[in-house]
């Protein structure tokens, strides 16, 4: 029997079972204000790139769910369910002492993303589930290839700008521990890099709001 575990503007997400494994569902739907061929074919092109990216992010040494099914005509992907808790809940009840070692591996994670040039689209603190050390990415529903700075700037400026927002008293340490995890990874100069163009996206934000 299956229960709804979340109802989301672009998909509903469910929780059953499949051949004896206990299974998310997550199913796109229809847009009734979008023309039905325009809507069908959105939804058909985002759930093979979500399917694709998690292929691939696993490929790049990211933990993500398995997957089991994929119907792109209906918009559905069938994965693994994983138990764990979500960083963000993590992040609001245990000293961020405790939590260093996830912070950094969080950024070899993102850094490895971007090294295959996968960009994950809405990198929240609530997309990532955490169980024991392990460390597993989730909801890559927004997710493109791009080889761009820029790209992977924005990537990493969401995850500073939600836990800005969300975990006010210690992002500034979170980020920074993340920045080093990402840095492990991918070097000294491509983090100046992508602090520089952080700051310039930044800037951009304050002068549109400004105007």
């Amino acid at each position: 029997m299956e229960k709804l575990l979340r109802k989301g503007a672009e998909a509903d997400i469910y929780v059953g079972d499949w051949y004896g494994d206990e299974v998310i569902r997550k199913i796109r739907k229809p847009k009734t204000f979008m023309h039905p061929k325009l809507d069908a074919e959105l939804r058909r092109h985002r759930t093979v790139i979500e399917a694709l990216s998690l292929s691939q992010a696993k490929d790049a040494g990211v933990s993500t769910p398995y997957l089991y099914y994929v119907d792109p005509g209906r918009g559905e992907i069938i994965m693994e369910y994983v138990h764990g808790e979500r960083f963000k809940d993590l992040l609001a009840r245990q000293p961020l002492g405790k939590l260093i070692p996830l912070c950094v591996e969080l950024g070899r994670c993102v850094a490895r993303l971007h090294a295959a040039n996968l960009m994950h689209g809405d990198l929240s603190t609530s997309n990532f589930l955490v169980t024991g050390d392990s460390l597993t990415f989730i909801d890559f529903g927004l997710s493109f290839i791009s080889p761009k700075l820029e790209d992977r700037a924005v990537d990493l400026h969401l995850v500073k700008e939600v836990l800005r927002s969300a975990h006010g008293n210690v992002w500034e340490e979170v980020f920074r521990f993340i920045l080093k995890g990402y840095e492990e990874v991918s070097g000294e100069k491509q983090v100046a890099a992508l602090t520089a163009k952080i700051r310039e996206i930044e800037r951009r934000g304050r002068y549109a709001r400004v105007e």
